[in-house]
């Protein structure tokens, strides 16, 4: 069985990081650690997912971010879009949204 490699693109990797204090500061938690554990949830359903979680086609307003994603409700208010390209067992993550997006009215 061959090995999937996936790569999560450096902006998509610093929006996610970036998250973290933006929860913390706008107060959606309390605690700076609730928003790293709700960051890494995050990234844990990329890691355990992207591969068998059935992947969407990009509708054409939004293929810039790439050309299929998944998405994740990670709870009742938000869902996360992951965007991504595929090359054989090979993953690039390039955008990551939500539904307060404003881009998410194409999804």
């Amino acid at each position: 069985m061959e090995e999937i490699k996936l790569i999560i693109d450096e902006e998509a990797s610093l929006y996610l990081d970036e998250l973290i204090e933006v929860l913390y500061k706008n107060d959606y938690f309390g605690y700076i650690e609730s928003a790293e554990r709700y960051v890494s949830k995050i990234y844990s359903f990329i890691f355990d997912n992207l591969e068998t979680f059935p992947p969407k086609t990009t509708p054409a307003e939004l293929q810039k971010f790439g050309s299929t994603y998944i998405f994740y409700k990670i709870n009742p208010r938000t869902t996360w879009y992951i965007f991504f390209e595929k090359q054989n067992n090979s993953y690039l993550v390039s955008k990551i949204i939500n539904n307060h997006c404003k881009e998410a009215k194409w999804l």
